[in-house]
């Protein structure tokens, strides 16, 4: 019974924390889009059960990123800093980003591979957080014994799942966020494709994930690295002999006119950053 207690004492502890809302609203966010996936899967992707689901997968988006962007602005402001950042310095911040984003698709029509970046991110969210918080919540400290560590402070039990999830995440993270960099590309073409053919809403939101994705360009060695696989592979299709001269120059002149407008749009140039592309991932 007292073990019992202790277990519910510490778990009450770690759901007042901010933080266990941000894990919460993640794993509520995979739930949703399983349950959407199924009736996406079935051919029912607009019950109410899928639309609610959907929705609920953006709002539980919204709230963990907008949980993010306040810690990070509540620990400036307790830090004393006076600059909290201006217009360009919060667009450029990962998580505003994606916050907006998850924002811009809770109210914009349904398009199911809108989900699945948010999707994997919440994976490693999950994962990490179980780990770190929820595995030693449940074994609780253990004193270490005598000299294993100054003054015998208690340390949290060493737990086989918690090393089996840290190396899931050690060797699936790169290609997990090379997946999410191809994904939020072709989900680029996804939306051109509406706007093509005129669906009401398309151009602007395809002016508004253009700049989602530009951004994602300037800030992420993945992304960067997805394009320039796409652009490899579209250059050694069109190489080959039996392709009609007016498709290759038509090629070189779409290259051109991307290298051009991603010159143009280089925030750096205008504010004199020097950023450089990271490879964080959102929060």
């Amino acid at each position: 019974m007292l073990t019992r207690t202790c277990i519910g004492e510490r778990f009450l502890h770690l759901a007042q924390t901010l933080q266990f809302g941000w894990f919460v609203g993640h794993v509520t966010l995979l739930l949703c889009t399983l349950r959407y996936g199924l009736s996406y899967v079935t051919f029912h992707p607009y019950s109410a059960w899928a639309r609610y689901s959907y929705r609920t997968a953006f709002v539980s988006a919204a709230v963990t990123y907008g949980i993010v962007v306040y810690k990070a602005y509540r620990a400036r402001a307790r830090a004393g800093s006076r600059q909290q950042g201006g217009p360009m310095a919060l667009a450029g911040d990962e998580n505003v980003q994606y916050l907006a984003m998850a924002l811009v698709w809770l109210f914009g029509r349904q398009i199911p591979l809108a989900l699945l970046p948010f999707m994997v991110y919440s994976i490693f969210h999950v994962a990490t957080y179980t780990r770190t918080n929820i595995l030693p919540t449940i074994s609780g400290p253990q004193q270490s014994p005598a000299g294993a560590s100054p003054g015998g402070r208690p340390a949290s039990k060493a737990s086989p799942m918690a090393d089996t999830i840290g190396k899931f995440v050690k060797e699936y993270y790169d290609s997990s966020m090379m997946l999410v960099a191809s994904l939020e590309i072709f989900l680029w073409f996804r939306v051109l494709s509406s706007a093509i053919i005129f669906t009401k809403g398309s151009w602007i939101l395809l002016g508004i994930y253009t700049v989602f994705v530009r951004a994602r360009y300037s800030q992420s060695s993945f992304v960067q690295a997805a394009i320039a696989q796409m652009v490899a592979r579209v250059d050694a299709l069109v190489a080959n002999q039996s392709t009609p001269p007016i498709v290759k120059q038509g090629w070189e002149r779409v290259k051109g006119a991307g290298r051009q407008a991603t010159d143009a749009t280089d925030i750096n140039k205008y504010v004199g950053g020097q950023q450089q592309p990271g490879m964080k991932k959102a929060q």
